[in-house]
């Protein structure tokens, strides 16, 4: 990965229609629901397509694909624009993107698999499946001091373990990882050895702070299954959910359908092409990162999205229990620690009203959010500006896919407030 993209890559923090029938039941479902068979209005959606069609006259994003679901049927899907900026090929509803952290969420899931087998316990140390953290030490007042307390697995599905990204361009902990640059890894044992060599920039448990967290525990899963991280979430979670378009290396067959790279250009305003020499290559990969390293689309997302809102099954395939998913959707980062949490990417899944599940942000005072929500709402973004939010309690997914860095527009709440306006009768 370049240094241009590294430092832009995690910034804040389909074919025809036609052919998506024929492999996507959620898709087929988008035709035969009717809004108003799952308590929305259809004219009110109108103003979902309105506001798809605007952000892309207004030259916000080159391409957009929306979709929306209400208990377990498709009322939206729709593409918007062009695949990038400097190709005007027509968006497809089947097209594939990068997901960056969108990934965590689907890393979060492989790990609470093995945690139901009783392979782990959420308070164990990192250090009884990764030694290489035996002797990590935390900078702490310029010096280098023993942790008061292990890093647990817990404190990685939080982003309160210590850990950094490497962006904060005033921290030396942030600075040694863009000298050592771990996401750089040729696999996960080497991720992990060079992670472990960076000082943790505070006690474990003592802040929130975006990280590599999520690497660490795609790591753990690969030491405990015994076996790729990658072959892992095939055969646990692709596979059994019918996701055929999300992979960390794209097939030659399908990198056609691959949205262009872009980022907002915000000296000149407008979306531009990232350079091919900086681009991330999705043909040949061998690090498997739990963080950011997914490709997937709506249609895909949508079946991993709704399989956690059904509480761990979908289309008969159960991944997970109920009573798991439930405990994974709690608030599990303490007060203090989310008081504290400070860092350049704390607000970009994490607004007021919100503090972290395992594996998603979780909505706990619904007020204080900036647009509609609710009680429990699990939610989480990429750096490429991929968003969805999946609403137990009025039973509501969406997903909006673009492909563009750095995108300042709020789309996520532009697309909660148009779905949400539709909404003719509320979950009894």
């Amino acid at each position: 990965m370049s240094a241009w993209l590294y430092r832009i890559s995690f910034t804040l923090m389909t074919t025809s229609f036609l052919l998506l029938l024929t492999s996507s039941s959620l898709a087929a479902d988008a035709i035969l629901t009717q809004a108003e068979k799952v308590g929305m209005s259809s004219q009110q959606l109108v103003k979902l397509d309105e506001m798809g069609q605007r952000i892309i006259d207004e030259q916000q994003y080159s391409g957009l694909v929306s979709m929306v679901a209400r208990k377990g049927k498709v009322v939206h899907l729709k593409a918007y624009g062009n695949v990038s900026v400097d190709n005007d090929s027509p968006m497809q509803t089947d097209t594939l993107f990068r997901i960056y952290s969108m990934t965590k969420p689907i890393t979060a899931v492989a790990a609470m698999i093995l945690y139901e087998e009783g392979k782990f316990h959420l308070n164990d140390p990192v250090s009884k499946y990764l030694p290489e953290f035996a002797d990590v030490q935390v900078l702490q007042n310029g010096e280098l001091v023993a942790p008061s307390a292990p890093m647990t697995i817990r404190q990685l599905f939080t982003h309160s373990s210590g850990l950094s990204y490497g962006f904060a361009t005033d921290n030396s902990v942030d600075e040694q990882y863009r000298e050592i640059r771990p996401l750089d890894s040729q696999d996960l044992d080497e991720f992990v050895q060079k992670v472990s060599t960076i000082p943790l920039r505070f006690q474990p448990g003592k802040r929130y702070q975006y990280s590599v967290s999520y690497d660490v525990l795609g790591a753990i899963i690969e030491r405990v299954a015994d076996m790729p991280l990658d072959q892992f979430f095939q055969q646990r979670i692709f596979q059994p959910l019918g996701m055929q378009d999300t992979f960390f290396q794209v097939p030659a067959s399908k990198l056609k359908r691959l949205a262009g790279d872009q980022y907002w250009d915000a000296a000149n305003k407008k979306v531009t092409p990232v350079p091919p020499e900086s681009q991330r290559s999705y043909a040949s990969v061998s690090f498997f990162s739990g963080g950011g390293g997914l490709v997937s689309s709506a249609s895909d997302y949508m079946r991993f999205a709704q399989m956690v809102l059904n509480g761990g099954s979908y289309n008969g395939a159960r991944i997970l229990g109920p009573k798991t998913v439930y405990y994974m959707g709690l608030n599990h980062l303490t007060p203090a620690a989310r008081a504290e949490g400070v860092g350049e990417f704390q607000n970009a899944d994490l607004y007021a009203g919100q503090s972290m599940s395992l594996g998603f942000g979780v909505v706990t005072e619904p007020g204080l959010m900036p647009a509609t929500s609710s009680i429990g709402e699990l939610s989480w973004s990429g750096a490429a500006g991929t968003k969805f939010w999946i609403d137990i309690e009025e039973e509501i997914i969406g997903i909006a896919l673009v492909q563009q860095y750095s995108a300042p527009w709020p789309l996520r709440f532009d697309m909660k407030v148009a779905t949400y306006a539709a909404i003719t009768e509320l979950k009894e």
